[in-house]
């Protein structure tokens, strides 16, 4: 696979184009950033961790049948993925309280939520993301309602596979996002599952192990990645 020109230029990550209009190549950078960009920094071997994680989690997904955008690793930074045609939909599913549900409701961090909710929030940093419902989605054009139908399917699919997962290495999945885009007319999930874009506690000491320790200055953020990679059986 020959990798080609810089297609987009992410907080994190870069994508390239290859000789196959059909696949990139997504490269997982050192960079660190929070609060839309206020906060950066560059954290060693953070690209790296997170492109292993990335590559292990989409495969236990594909097992269970989640389909994702993921093809090959490539190498310790990068992973050959499908052109999708992204939703400009984050779906975020709680499986306990903490950050904005916290900061919005006034509920207790950490708070076990039965049944686990589910939020639409439109991706656009510019606007910081802001919650929307399945009639704005539908009447602005972003996904049909049959899209979103499947959309919200597959992304209780993954909390039920990686509620197990993490679980058996003594984590608790307490919220995380997804993206989705379209292959074709397949629904299928795109950009990354790295403790970037989710939260895990310890489940005995409830330590934080995301990336809110780089958020709340708790250092150790790589630390904690590779921690959490080693316990649910990433090869580093």
């Amino acid at each position: 696979m020959e990798k080609r020109e810089e297609l987009y230029r992410g907080k994190a990550k870069t994508v390239y184009t290859t000789d196959d209009a059909d696949r990139l190549i997504l490269q997982f950078r050192n960079d660190t950033s929070a609060f839309d960009g206020e906060k950066i920094d560059q954290l060693d071997r953070k690209g790296m961790v997170n492109n292993k994680f990335n590559h292990f989690i989409m495969q236990q997904l594909e097992a269970a049948g989640v389909p994702t955008q993921v093809d090959a690793l490539l190498s310790d930074t990068e992973s050959l993925v499908k052109k999708l045609e992204m939703i400009p939909v984050e779906c975020v599913v709680r499986n306990r309280a903490a950050g904005s549900l916290v900061r919005r409701l006034g509920v207790t961090e950490g708070q076990a939520l039965n049944p686990p909710t589910f939020e639409f929030f439109l991706k656009n940093d510019a606007l910081h993301d802001p919650m929307i419902n399945e009639s704005h989605i539908i009447t602005f054009g972003w996904a049909t309602e049959a899209q979103i139908e499947q959309m919200k399917a597959l992304t209780f699919k993954v909390n039920q596979v990686l509620t197990s997962l993490f679980e058996k290495a003594g984590l608790l999945l307490v919220d995380y996002k997804l993206e989705f885009g379209l292959f074709g007319d397949q629904i299928v999930l795109g950009d990354e599952f790295t403790p970037d874009g989710c939260r895990l506690w310890d489940a005995e000491t409830l330590d934080k192990m995301d990336k809110d320790r780089f958020r709340q200055g708790l250092g150790g953020v790589v630390e904690a990645y590779e921690a959490v990679a080693k316990r649910i059986g990433v090869e580093l």
